[in-house]
């Protein structure tokens, strides 16, 4: 049988087959045995539907005189107008996909007495296997089924918005074609514009991210009478089972959802703050690309200045101390076509979950919070003063980090003196005992970017304090000074037993007097005895235990001061 006589068979089924020429014989219709039904039938052959379905036609010897197969293309064409020969429009009528069947068919309803020269003989009983392929109508529209969808949707796809799917595509009769997973990446392309099968543009219109659909495209709306390649036959209905993974829209902005935010928000951050968070980062899918978490440090920048994605700079712009907010971050605010790395593809669309730890400006001074102030408050704290305090020191998230109330007794420090950080220093000045403050303290008048031990870099602490004592100090530089003027005799009433020599014992005894007396006072400390000895080391100029006439002077002929004087 020549191929090209193959190719006209079906013609000649229409055009020979009714009504049959010559005595047709006794009546009989055509036997149908359904001997492979599929378990789920969605849809049955009938007069007027176009069907795809490939067959063996024999003899009933078993001779074959003609197969789909053997020609590698499937049969399509319109069941029950009289396009095929009457036993084949009876036959398919009923039919699933998929399903299988052995047709008879009697002269009659076959190619009656005449035949097919050269093919089929006068009164031949034709014998077919067939399995349906594919069914469509003119008149049948997009099926789209929605599989699964995510309980949180807050947009759906809408013409002109770019899409990132997976699929698989296949035949009705589930023979796959195609498959993004099997390609390791997403399909991407804008929806409504054309780039798209009809189908497809029509059916990913109103899908969320994260929803699963299977979408069933008829001809019409896929690849018609042309077909794709070697892997879509013409006239091929498509199923696709799509998984939408995200979507954005060009003109889309960072979107914000404030998931909590603190009460009060005393201030917000601005372009130029510098701002410590805590974040996830995921795609639209849920997948997670980064998290600071992982790394047991927050992420620490400042905003508006270009160091982060322009999402990221928008989208912490406003943000208070202690809130969670999410940032969806488009595309061409994020990573763009590229992606960054093998954890970010292109062209995804980003969400931040954050978590504000703390902000500032570099310009940011202590600010300072009055908690309670005793009345009648006269004398406060001044630079060198002697100071004790209790404090709770903490991060604005409320993480604890040290207390002076789990040691015995307060903090004690020389104000001015850099024995604390900046910040604390200027948060004692001006007050009054039994005082109580909240100090926020920024990181350059704190710990600074490196931190301490316990102390995250660029940490805003928060310091709870209470003034306990205070004792007035004296200039930078001094160990002593006189109230009014040192005797015009020092050196003679210093030496006790007038020996000429003055050792140590002498030296702490004469000190002690003139501050018991009230003549001068001490460098504040909670250990005098050790001012008294480095102040006896000052004038023990040579380091032979004694003080001679020549070695003993004032700081004021050393330092030629007039405002106070000190040994």
């Amino acid at each position: 049988m020549a191929p090209g006589s193959r190719c006209l068979l079906l013609l000649l089924l229409g055009i020979l087959g009714a009504p049959a020429l010559g005595n047709p014989g006794p009546l009989e219709d055509v036997v149908i045995d359904r001997y492979y039904i599929p378990k789920i039938c969605l849809r049955e052959a009938q007069m007027g539907d176009f069907v795809r379905y490939h067959y063996n036609g024999t003899f009933k010897d078993g001779k074959k005189f003609d197969s789909s197969y053997d020609r590698g293309a499937t049969v399509a064409g319109v069941v029950g107008v009289g396009r095929l020969i009457t036993g084949m429009d009876r036959g398919l009528q009923g039919m699933c996909v998929n399903e299988r069947r052995h047709l008879i068919v009697p002269p009659h309803l076959g190619y009656g007495s005449i035949g097919v020269a050269g093919l089929i003989p006068p009164d031949a009983t034709l014998y077919f296997d067939v399995v349906m392929l594919d069914i469509w109508n003119k008149n049948d529209k997009l099926q789209v089924t929605t599989v699964s969808k995510p309980e949180r949707c807050n947009r759906t796809v809408e013409n002109s918005d770019f899409v990132r799917y997976h699929y698989n595509g296949t035949l009705l009769d589930g023979t796959p074609f195609d498959s993004s997973y099997s390609k390791g990446s997403t399909y991407d392309t804008y929806v409504g514009t054309g780039w798209l099968i009809k189908g497809m543009d029509q059916g990913l219109l109103g899908m969320c991210a994260g929803e699963k659909r299977s979408i069933v495209i008829p001809p019409f709306l896929a690849y018609g009478e042309k077909g794709y390649g070697t892997v879509i036959p013409p006239q091929a209905s498509l199923v696709f089972s799509v998984l939408l993974v995200d979507f954005h829209n060009p003109k889309d902005g960072v979107f914000l959802e404030h998931l909590e935010v603190p009460e009060p928000c005393k201030r917000r951050a601005v372009t130029g703050d510098f701002v410590r968070y805590h974040y996830n980062g995921t795609l639209m899918d849920g997948t997670l690309f980064d998290s600071s978490y992982s790394r047991n440090q927050t992420y620490n920048t400042y905003i508006g200045k270009g160091y982060i994605i322009p999402g990221m700079d928008q989208g912490l712009q406003g943000v208070c101390v202690g809130e969670q907010r999410r940032v969806v971050v488009p595309p061409h605010l994020a990573y763009g076509e590229n992606g960054a790395g093998d954890k970010i593809p292109g062209s995804a669309v980003l969400i931040f979950d954050v978590h504000v730890i703390d902000f500032h400006n570099p310009a940011d001074p202590v600010e300072i919070e009055t908690v309670f102030r005793p009345e009648g408050c006269n004398v406060t704290t001044r630079d060198r003063d002697f100071v004790r305090y209790h404090y709770n020191c903490s991060l604005l998230d409320g993480t604890r980090l040290f207390s002076s109330h789990d040691y015995e007794k307060p903090q004690e420090v020389t104000l001015g003196a850099n024995k604390v950080i900046e910040g604390l220093n200027s948060g004692l000045l001006d007050m009054c005992v039994g005082e109580r403050r909240v100090l926020i303290i920024p990181p350059h008048l704190g710990h600074g970017e490196s931190g301490a031990r316990g102390v995250p870099g660029s940490a805003v602490l928060r310091f709870e304090v209470e003034l306990i004592s205070m004792e007035e100090g004296v200039p930078e530089g001094y160990l002593f000074i006189w109230h009014g003027e040192p005797p015009a005799n020092l050196y003679e009433q210093m030496d006790l037993n007038k020996d000429g020599g003055i050792p140590a014992d002498e030296f702490s005894t004469f000190i002690k007097t003139q501050v018991a007396e009230g003549k001068g006072r001490l460098m504040p400390s909670s250990d005098p005895e050790k001012v008294i000895a480095d102040m006896f080391q000052n004038q023990d100029r040579n380091q032979d235990g004694k003080i001679t006439p020549e070695e003993l002077k004032l700081k004021s002929d050393e330092d030629q001061e007039k405002i106070h004087e000190e040994l």
